[in-house]
């Protein structure tokens, strides 16, 4: 039998290594940047070039490398951070594995400019797909300048998985965001295709915050400073009132590095516990100082995942100095026991005072069956849009919705809300003729505020209110879009929108779908946009929140396809616009919402998935009551 088993050569292995370490160019700008400041550097610039797919460049004014280490560099598991195994618990640098470069150099066309301080001389190195292709002195400045083109030139199939270039740019702003947080100190440069993204000078922690996330972040920031034996917390956490409904802002750093823990993350969510409104969630930039023997770094191939020794205590920590920092801001709830308005109990009656006999007072009109309406009342509150405005003008939202000339058999199915035919036959099936026709005469109870209630032929009819209006909203949305019929209202102040490299980006993205719905949105100067229109149906909405909402769910939710990105659109901004649980309707009105809702080509459903309407079946009322 012959033998089978080889010995890989080394640029398949420096592709095998790539794979995981070298996901996609923002994964190069990472592995760069860290050697730049493992090297000492204090500035850094980097270029990018059609979202790093063209050219990423990274230039460090770091202790720079002589020729034997230039060259060893690009070996794999050539590194001048350890030497022993014993190495790997006291790691204070970024790297220490001597993979990124030999995995960079596998699948990119790469230059590195090269020259210690005090030397005369550089070294210039051309490598490509793992080969040398050239090595000679240079005359070059103090530092290194790394130049990789053309990423994935040699694996097609990762280079064709790549997603769109703002996609990309996205990776990229973020990883950066990540290091320029983790080390306030350097001064960092990023552009693209030639135009700024970040200049940032040497500055403390506060003030680079605010660099990135812009000056509205500043007025949120509650600082942290803690100090046990066991782990040192430092660094800022956002006010409850400035949560936003996506995970935005939320950064750990430990001993310089950035990384990701679900476990210590919900240690800062129960701090904020009861003080957020609903589904929202706080911004922090956390720093923690450990003992690098506690930690481990090395289980994933980025570093961003990071095991603690004592994860429980260092839990408890975080979640106490949250609730700490809350505390001396008087944002935690709290009991004052030396109120003025407490009430006096005196240890004993005053010689020759009477003591009133107790009274007992009762309302005879109380009825222990009738509807707690405060109770709604408070639960809708918590949502983003006054309920007041939204039983105002909520029938504003239909004006413009008839619209002639569009035939019902050519108006769209959306592939987002029905899955197969067999949905949609289940569709069409759920409720007969004879349930929809006696709309015209129904009675309609309101329970709740939240579900309308009217029989029909098969049974009782029972619809989430601000689901059906969902679905009403989002199909309208779409017919704008898909015919061109958004009329906009032009702001007399328009809103001014201060975003960072991330929320720009996205909203250029998604730019040509906004114009379609009706927003008339201008960059004036200093990355700031002005909201000069809006659809008219949503007129009564504020501008400026409205964008900024559409901004925030985007980047949770991130969709490349033109196509998805309409529906992704339409769908937000039915959320955001429909009535709110616990809008009194009038009976016009609630018959109106029937209408429109069986209007629609599936009233079943709300945009999301959800269930609209369901039927209860004479048969299950007869259950109910043997």
């Amino acid at each position: 039998m012959s033998d089978i088993i080889q010995l890989l050569p080394d640029s398949v292995a420096n592709q095998i290594a790539a794979g995981e370490v070298i996901q996609r160019p923002a994964s190069v700008v990472k592995e760069l940047v860290e050697n730049a400041i493992d090297a000492g550097a204090t500035t850094i610039t980097i270029n990018i070039k059609d979202s790093g797919r063209t050219l990423i460049q990274v230039i460090d004014n770091g202790k720079g490398m002589s020729p034997t280490d230039a060259r060893m560099s690009f070996e794999r598991h050539a590194t001048s951070k350890i030497r022993e195994a014993n190495d790997l618990f006291a790691i204070r640098t970024m790297g220490f594995r001597g993979e990124a470069l030999a995995s960079i150099a596998g699948v990119a066309d790469v230059e590195v400019r090269t020259r210690p301080h005090g030397e005369e001389l550089g070294t210039y190195i051309h490598i490509m797909g793992s080969a040398i292709q050239k090595q000679e002195a240079d005359q070059c400045a103090e530092g290194t300048n790394f130049s990789v083109k053309n990423i994935f030139f040699n694996i097609p199939a990762r280079r064709k998985f790549l997603k769109s270039n703002s996609s990309e740019l996205k990776y990229i702003i973020t990883e950066v965001q990540r290091v320029a947080l983790a080390n306030p100190e350097l001064a960092i440069e990023l552009y693209h295709n030639n135009s700024v993204i970040y200049n940032l000078p040497s500055e403390n922690v506060r003030k680079r915050i605010v660099s990135l996330f812009g000056k509205n972040i500043n007025q949120s920031l509650i600082p942290v400073d803690t100090t046990t034996s066991v782990i040192n917390i430092s660094g800022f956490i956002g006010q409850p009132k400035y949560a936003k409904r996506t995970f935005g802002e939320q950064f750990f750093f430990v001993n310089g590095r950035f990384m990701k823990h679900p476990f210590f993350n919900r240690a800062v969510q129960q701090a904020y516990d009861r003080i957020l409104p609903p589904e929202t969630f706080p911004s922090y930039f956390l720093y923690f100082e450990v003992d690098p023997a506690t930690i481990d770094i090395n289980i994933h191939p980025t570093k961003t995942e990071i095991k603690f020794e004592d994860e429980r205590s260092a839990w408890h920590i975080i979640q106490a100095s949250v609730r700490e920092a809350m505390g001396k801001f008087n944002l935690m709830p709290s009991i004052d026991f030396d109120q003025a308005g407490s009430i006096d109990i005196p240890l004993s009656p005053k010689p020759g005072s009477k003591i009133p006999e107790p009274e007992i007072r009762i309302n005879p009109n109380f009825n222990p069956f009738e509807q707690d309406r405060g109770a709604d009342r408070d639960y809708s509150k918590t949502t983003s849009y006054r309920d007041e405005q939204n039983r105002d003008n909520w029938q504003a939202l239909y004006k413009g919705f008839e619209q002639d000339g569009i035939p019902t058999d050519q108006m769209p199915v959306y592939p987002s809300d029905i899955s197969n035919e067999t949905d949609m036959e289940a569709v069409q099936q759920t409720f007969t003729d004879e349930d929809v026709a006696m709309k015209a005469n129904h009675n309609f109870l309101q329970f709740k505020n939240k579900y309308i209630i009217t029989p029909v032929k098969s049974g009782l009819m029972v619809i989430d209110q601000r689901r059906a209006h969902e679905r009403i909203l989002f199909e309208n949305f779409m017919r704008i879009i898909d015919n061109h019929l958004a009329i906009s209202q032009r702001q007399l102040f328009p809103a001014v929108l201060e975003l960072n490299a991330v929320d720009k980006e996205i909203l250029i993205v998604i730019d040509e779908e906004l114009k379609s719905l009706g927003f008339e949105i201008r960059q004036g100067e200093n990355d700031v946009f002005l909201v000069e229109g809006i659809p008219a149906l949503l007129s009564h909405l504020n501008a400026s929140d409205l964008v900024q909402k559409l901004i925030e769910d985007f980047k949770n939710r991130p969709v490349d396809v033109k196509e998805e990105i309409k529906e992704h659109l339409a769908l937000l901004l039915s959320q955001s616009s429909a009535i709110n649980y616990g809008v009194s309707l009038k009976p016009e009105e609630i018959s109106d919402l029937f209408n429109h809702l069986f209007a629609c080509l599936t009233p079943n459903y709300s945009p999301s998935g959800k269930t609209v309407v369901s039927i209860i079946s004479f048969q299950d009322f007869e259950k109910l009551l043997k």
